[in-house]
């Protein structure tokens, strides 16, 4: 940072983009500062080099330059605008969160494939749920469980690395098995197609003790949107329209 001032405070973003929870961070780590006060901003996430200045002009903070460091990391460095309540602004960013709706396009493709577009990313998705292992794609189950894993990997070494601990490695296992498969067959009508149960493992290697890394992997649980989603059964209404 030759040529830039140097910060008066910091947070770490990970990889958390800006529509997942980053400027929330962001807000709190700004908010005891005085008009004019600098942030440095960590971030492994590539999209926030174009999303955090957008950011900025939106809101009317001045974006100072960026850094890139090692380990994947860049630095932003974000002068505080001044003459405005830091208070007022977290108010109404956490409004926006929470009336905040994700949004994803699925399209069919060709046989048993779809293609599923969320911002600028492309997921291709097989067939609803597969036991052949020489499927081009992986099936809509495994992106659920994939998802639902990496929802709560990166959960918990994102919190880890805000309670200071030190995270080496990390792999989260997941197992399910459908309630019974042969109804989205049409082959029997008992039971339900759905996801009778989810079992897995967190494998850990990270500092801080036993009982610390119980507590946050708790948390992680408790705090991950999709595991909770599926824990809550929450209601579902898709409506059929022709295109």
């Amino acid at each position: 940072m030759d040529t830039l001032p140097e910060p008066d405070a910091t947070c770490d973003g990970g990889d958390l983009d800006c529509g997942s929870g980053l400027l929330l961070i962001i807000r709190d780590a700004m908010a005891p500062l005085d008009g004019g006060g600098v942030l440095r901003v960590r971030s492994r996430e590539s999209s926030v080099r174009e999303d955090l200045p957008a950011w900025c002009r939106m809101v009317g903070h001045a974006m100072l330059g960026s850094v890139d460091e090692d380990g994947g990391y860049t630095s932003f460095l974000v002068r505080k605008k001044g003459g405005v309540a830091a208070d007022g602004e977290l108010a109404t960013d956490l409004e926006t969160a929470r009336a905040f709706s994700w949004t994803v396009r699925v399209r069919w493709t060709d046989g048993m494939a779809a293609k599923a577009f969320v911002r600028n990313h492309t997921i291709a998705i097989g067939q609803p749920a597969s036991f052949d292992t020489e499927d081009p794609a992986p099936s809509a189950v495994e992106h659920l469980l994939a998802s639902v894993g990496g929802c709560l990997a990166v959960g918990f070494q994102w919190r880890a690395r805000r309670a200071g601990i030190e995270v080496r490695n990390l792999e989260v296992s997941l197992r399910a098995r459908a309630d019974n498969i042969l109804v989205f067959l049409g082959i029997e009508e008992t039971g339900h197609p759905g996801l009778a149960a989810i079992t897995g493992r967190l494998f850990v290697d990270a500092d801080g003790e036993d009982e610390e890394l119980a507590a946050l992997w708790t948390e992680t649980i408790a705090r991950s949107p999709l595991a909770q989603s599926l824990l809550r059964e929450i209601p579902m209404e898709v409506e059929l329209k022709r295109s």
